[in-house]
């Protein structure tokens, strides 16, 4: 894509094309997500299969997104004020310690205890992995934030698309190696190798060196949380403002996804089959994020993220609309193709509009955003769909109103869920398109930070004969 102004990089580190520090940082990244996520992915297949309730891993998978909301911003103010290699070491430590936590409450008590959802101990054992998982979050603030450090500004998509291939693989991996953990060797043994893994990675971070200067203080009294300062960084952006909010709004409909697709999938296969199935159905993790490592996101990554949103829609609705293993499967894989063109525009769009020093507060105050959508939908649809949805589609009103849309079968309760949240995707995803946020962000993109800035002080109103016809260009395309 051309680029007239290109985002500004410290000047104790060049921008260079995919440099070795960071791929080194990517894969040392990728095995720490995948740790938290192989523990993670183990105990929600761990707490369906002892107790049989979706509202149990719902509100685990709820409880998640809304930590992850709520220390966001926390931790994007940590990633800009301090050096990155030393904010992901820390992170290490923190997840670290908490896996150990839970390994000492596991050998303290009997798994029947563990496992008593109105007792206070599964909330504890669950609440020290989540926040160790969570905390794992602060590392990815901190690899947005060293693209624009490491990788020069016309590469960006390109090391964004290497992200989503490198997430990819170790979602696979995660994916079959948590169901197999579980149905072979139980919770103990798989709380050890999250232990080990993490460890290997720790050890591994301290052999990289990242070149970077220690960020500059800001004067006066610095807030830990500097939420005033992530929105003034939006602020000066025309239209970020409006891309953060519709994502938050895709991951509200998402969190209907998040809170159902597990127990649909063990309806479907056992557990050890079934985290073979989703692990198969990742590899379109890879493919999508090699198409955008190969290819980039266009000219417009705004307009790419609409288009694919629509397109995830259109499968969200149709992946269950019969009780088919392969279809349910087939749909899983097309959809996790499109999810590293959607993570990685949003991405380039801030590594380009907003100046690195800022970047970190941003990509937190995004995250804290979008997080907090997916568990409102997931504490309010988990309840709902297991004891309204579910029930209704079982009788013989609900098979008869719902039956020729949705077949016969188990499950259809929740095939219904995903069906209306995937229209409303779509059509949030078409309206966006004839939106002037979507117009002004898209100009923002074309002209970078320092120009964005200028435009955002007379409301984006000013545009020199040059940018006016890349404006008209724009809305052309």
């Amino acid at each position: 894509m051309t680029d007239q102004v290109a985002a500004p990089t410290p000047a104790a580190a060049p921008a260079e094309p995919l440099s070795g520090t960071f791929l080194g940082v990517l894969v040392n990244t990728a095995v720490a997500n995948l740790t938290t996520s192989f523990l993670w992915f183990a105990l929600t297949f761990w707490a369906y299969l002892e107790t049989r309730s979706v509202l149990a891993t719902g509100i685990i998978g709820g409880a998640y997104m809304l930590m992850v909301s709520v220390f966001s911003i926390f931790f994007g103010t940590i990633v800009d004020r301090h050096r990155k290699h030393q904010v992901m070491v820390f992170a290490s430590v923190v997840t670290l310690a908490s896996f150990l936590g839970a390994g000492g409450l596991y050998l303290l008590f009997p798994e029947s205890t563990l496992l008593d959802l109105g007792g206070p101990w599964f909330w504890l054992f669950t609440g020290i992995i989540l926040f160790g998982a969570v905390v794992e979050n602060m590392r990815n603030i901190a690899l947005s934030t060293t693209v624009t450090l490491l990788v020069s500004v016309e590469r960006h998509a390109n090391a964004n698309g290497l992200v989503g291939t490198v997430q990819g693989l170790a979602f696979i991996v995660t994916s079959v190696f948590s169901g197999l953990a579980i149905g072979l060797l139980g919770m103990g043994p798989t709380l050890v190798i999250a232990i080990v893994l993490t460890v290997l990675a720790l050890a591994h971070l301290f052999t990289i060196r990242m070149p970077e200067e220690k960020p500059q203080g800001e004067g006066g009294a610095a807030p830990a949380i500097d939420l005033r300062g992530s929105i003034a960084a939006i602020r000066l952006v025309p239209g970020l403002f409006a891309l953060i909010i519709f994502s938050t709004f895709n991951n509200l409909i998402g969190g209907a996804y998040m809170a159902l697709m597990d127990p649909y999938g063990l309806e479907l296969f056992p557990v050890e089959l079934w985290g073979v199935v989703f692990g198969v159905a990742s590899t379109g993790f890879i493919i999508g994020g090699i198409v955008i490592a190969k290819f980039g996101l266009g000219r417009n990554p705004i307009r790419t993220l609409l288009l694919v949103v629509i397109v995830m829609g259109v499968l969200g609705s149709l992946f269950t609309i019969r009780d088919w293993w392969l279809l349910y499967a087939a749909g899983i894989w097309v959809y996790m193709t499109l999810i590293p063109a959607a993570e990685a525009a949003e991405q380039t769009v801030i590594q380009k509009v907003v100046r690195f020093e800022r970047q970190g507060r941003v990509f937190g105050f995004a995250m804290a955003c979008e997080s907090a959508a997916a568990p409102i939908t997931a504490f309010l649809i988990a309840p709902i769909a297991e004891f309204l949805i579910i029930p209704y589609m079982d009788t013989a009103d609900g098979r008869s109103t719902w039956g020729w849309l949705l077949g016969e079968g188990e499950a259809r309760g929740i095939a219904l869920v995903f069906f209306f949240a995937g229209i409303i995707m779509v059509l949030a995803a078409i309206g966006a398109l004839f939106t002037r946020s979507y117009r002004l962000l898209s100009r923002s993109f074309q002209v970078g930070p320092a120009a964005s800035e200028g435009l955002a002080e007379d409301g984006g109103r000013s545009e020199s004969p040059a940018e006016e016809q890349t404006s008209t260009a724009e809305r052309a395309r």
